[in-house]
């Protein structure tokens, strides 16, 4: 198996679990808070085949990577009617919040496998076989779902972190920041795809992202050593 196709494998897979244990998140916390409807629609389920959607999901993850561009994507959405919940702005909070929070909980699950891959293995510095493929595979889970969980709470629609400033808000301006949804997926699209294509040196995400990004990491980090007994 070529490194190509070796390093894609070990991509894909953390990226699908990560965008669909984040879309779970969402129902399962509306759930909780009063709305039903993500249970009633299917969406609960960890089958992949229900939340898969074929670009969002793998494609345009994937050619962002290889491209060194901001890698995210999205699942098919899990539908959330804040109006049956018990306290709609709270409960949408929450929801939202659920995404993320699941992103940072598979990041540490993957530091806590990768810890015991090393503390097994001695080092995994230069692994080869089935051992090499899951040490990059564990790498991708830190490193995807810590950038999956941070990029989902940039405050911009349609992100998670606009849901929560929104519920933050007063009112009045919770209606009137409300109104960016309207176009806030294509102005994400352009101004975090296209122009940092087209200009190299402009890039917003990592201006907002990075320094959050090094810390979890290097947290997540000492999670690995500490259970390697380094």
């Amino acid at each position: 198996m070529s490194e190509t196709v070796l390093r894609m494998a070990a991509l894909i897979v953390p990226m699908i679990f990560a965008i669909v244990f984040h879309e779970v998140a969402h129902g399962l916390a509306a759930k909780w808070l009063g709305d039903p409807t993500a249970q009633e629609r299917g969406r609960l389920s960890l089958n992949p085949i229900r939340h898969v959607d074929p670009i969002g999901t793998i494609v345009l993850p994937g050619a962002l990577a290889l491209m060194g561009l901001p890698v995210f994507g999205w699942a098919k959405p899990v539908p959330v009617i804040p109006e049956r919940m018990r306290n709609p702005r709270l409960g949408m909070m929450l929801s939202a919040a659920a995404g993320p929070a699941s992103n940072f909980l598979q990041a540490l699950v993957g530091a806590v496998l990768l810890g015991l891959l090393v503390a097994t293995y001695g080092s995994v510095e230069e692994p080869g076989g089935v051992v090499k493929f899951f040490v990059m595979m564990l790498s991708y889970v830190l490193m995807i779902n810590v950038f999956v969980g941070l990029f989902n709470l940039i405050p911009v629609p349609p992100f998670d972190g606009s849901h929560i400033v929104e519920g933050l808000l007063p009112r009045r301006l919770a209606a009137q920041y409300a109104r960016l949804r309207n176009f806030g997926f294509a102005l994400v699209l352009i101004v975090i795809v296209v122009l940092p294509y087209i200009f190299p040196s402009f890039d917003p995400v990592g201006a907002i992202v990075d320094k959050p990004y090094g810390a979890m990491m290097e947290g997540y980090g000492w999670v690995v050593k500490a259970i390697a007994g380094e």
